[in-house]
């Protein structure tokens, strides 16, 4: 195999789920965790939003985290930060609960064994918009473990969020690789398949595709897992 590392997307991924069901089981759950503390749960749901676009603006100069908490704060005031440890927990317990609006495919664990017995490293390429006690749960609920991945992105190790490119960048000055060594594989044209523009490698995964501005993914190399694998075997 050419490719030295294989970069996997997660959310519709490595775990099937349509994101618009999976969105509103997540901010159900997070808004019924923060009502005894005294949040409206539609404010809350827009303050997160809010502070998601604030991660996706990031421009680097700090992590995703701070640049997510710097928004809370400024809606609820600084004596609001009292209850971080609070939400921070809710990703540990309640988060849980989003799972049923999942899917699972064991192909997918499949695909990532199979790249460890030939040693090639895997890095998790989710966009970092999530604590690590999420993400780790929903790679779990895709029959993998966070020792299964070189480096998985989440808010608290990140500057970057997809689509910018140097989301990948600062992920290749990380683990040390070139570009053109590197193939994502993602289901988003827009946030996963412009790491080609970096000169990587792309397979876009149809099986939860997203396609918002309806480009023609012909250009891309394209399927299921099935044709993932077997595009994993010519490279």
């Amino acid at each position: 195999m050419k490719i030295k590392a294989v970069l996997f997307d997660l959310d519709g991924t490595l775990l099937p789920m349509d994101q618009d069901e999976f969105v509103k089981a997540y901010f159900k759950l997070l808004a019924a965790r923060m009502v005894p503390k005294g949040y409206e749960p539609r404010e809350l749901v827009e303050c997160i939003w809010t502070g998601t676009k604030a991660m996706i603006k990031n421009n680097g100069s700090c992590r995703n985290e701070e640049a997510f908490w710097r928004c809370f704060e400024e809606k609820y005031g600084e004596e609001a930060m009292k209850d971080k440890p609070y939400i921070d927990a809710f990703y540990t317990g309640d988060f849980e609960k989003a799972k049923v609006s999942c899917g699972f495919n064991k192909e997918a664990a499949e695909v990532i064994h199979e790249l460890q017995e030939n040693d090639v490293p895997i890095i998790l390429a989710t966009n970092p918009i999530f604590p690590a006690a999420a993400t780790e749960k929903r790679m779990r609920w895709a029959g993998l473990e966070p020792e299964d991945f070189l480096l998985y992105t989440t808010y608290e190790n990140s500057h970057y969020c997809k689509p910018n490119p140097k989301y990948y960048q600062e992920i290749l000055k990380k683990t040390g690789f070139q570009p053109e060594e590197c193939l994502m594989v993602g289901n988003d044209v827009q946030e996963d398949m412009v790491a080609a523009t970096l000169g990587m490698k792309v397979f876009l995964l149809t099986d939860c595709l997203i396609n918002k501005e309806g480009r023609d993914i012909s250009v891309f190399p394209h399927g299921g897992f099935a044709q993932l694998k077997e595009y994993l075997h010519f490279l």
